[in-house]
């Protein structure tokens, strides 16, 4: 049994889509969270995370935390669902180079654009403008990252896509991408899992 540490609408959300995904047989554990973009909510002393934030697994008297660790780390224990390439398989190299793109190349581009950091750093446009041209030119020659199969790295690239689409330029590449991605069942899903857990916790459920 995996244990998911939940804040709605939280980067915990897209966990829930990663477990439907994989077919997974998982527990729900609500927590609040302290929000920085609106300061509301509270750290939970429920919540194992190191820092008290989401997200955070518990799997086998095993803690994982932080979305990429997540990923990696689900995708190679339920290899089911075929979402992840196995370990020396011809695209295991690409497929961790994606998710190591998405972490330290596009979100912090993206937090950059949110931020208006961008107008008084050349650097950051710099690294911006090519997180943008490496999607586009990707994107132009294949439905998803790794070619036309959906894998873990499009859920993380796509669920913060959905999130922070203002910080990028319009594209209808880049548009089509995220809806492919956002309209698969298991993501329906889970969007509705992840509004229950609003319900239940509305004082915490607005980012």
């Amino acid at each position: 049994m995996i244990t998911l540490y939940h804040a709605p609408q939280s980067r915990s959300s897209r966990i829930i889509w990663l477990l439907e995904e994989l077919g997974a047989t998982y527990t729900i554990a609500p927590v609040s969270i302290y929000r920085p973009m609106t300061g509301q909510g509270h750290p939970d002393p429920a919540n194992p995370h190191p820092d008290q934030r989401v997200p955070a697994i518990e799997h086998d008297d095993a803690l994982i935390t932080e979305s990429v660790g997540i990923a990696l780390y689900l995708g190679d224990a339920l290899p089911g669902a075929d979402l992840a390439p196995a370990v020396g398989s011809a695209w295991r190299g690409a497929y961790c180079t994606w998710l190591a793109w998405y972490a330290c190349e596009m979100e912090p581009a993206m937090f950059a654009a949110m931020s208006g950091a961008l107008a008084a750093s050349p650097n950051k446009q710099r690294d911006y403008d090519a997180v943008v041209r490496r999607l586009e030119t990707t994107l132009a020659h294949r439905d998803y990252v790794l070619g036309e199969e959906f894998t873990i790295a499009d859920l993380l690239i796509a669920s913060a896509l959905n999130f922070g689409r203002k910080a990028f330029p319009a594209s209808t590449l880049i548009d089509a991408y995220v809806e492919r991605c956002r309209n698969r069942p298991a993501a329906i899903r889970a969007l509705g899992l992840d509004d229950a857990a609003g319900l239940q916790h509305a004082p915490e459920a607005v980012l």
